[in-house]
């Protein structure tokens, strides 16, 4: 099963030091090595973005910073897990790593994969 782990936290302006660099980037290496962690990227701050709504068929666009957010997207890995609880224990490890904040957790679909046609 693959699960996508949003990281939610609140947005400081500051970049992460070089020994938090260094923790997450063991953390990455590590869950990479090991082949549960299928991929991890981290957002740049919201001033950056932008947000796109579709409402009664108009569009809107609204440039970032987002200040009304109390928490903001931080980052996002995809993970690869035999059950929805051992995706929750790497989310944890991550989160003691990361520090405050919170991973929205959702079990991603997967199609079935179709078999070859036979050739006659």
């Amino acid at each position: 099963m693959r699960f996508l782990s949003i990281y939610h936290s609140r947005e400081t302006g500051l970049p992460p030091t070089q020994e938090e660099m260094a923790r997450m980037g063991q953390l990455i290496e590590e869950g990479m090595k090991a082949g549960y962690l299928v991929a991890v990227e981290g957002c740049l701050p919201s001033a950056k973005g932008a947000r796109v709504r579709l409402s009664n068929g108009t569009v809107q666009v609204t440039d970032g910073p987002f200040t009304e957010s109390k928490e903001i997207v931080g980052g996002l890995a995809i993970i690869q897990a035999a059950s929805k609880e051992e995706a929750i224990q790497h989310v944890k490890t991550f989160l003691h790593v990361a520090g405050d904040g919170e991973c929205e957790l959702r079990q991603l679909f997967e199609a079935p994969v179709a078999e070859p046609a036979a050739s006659i």
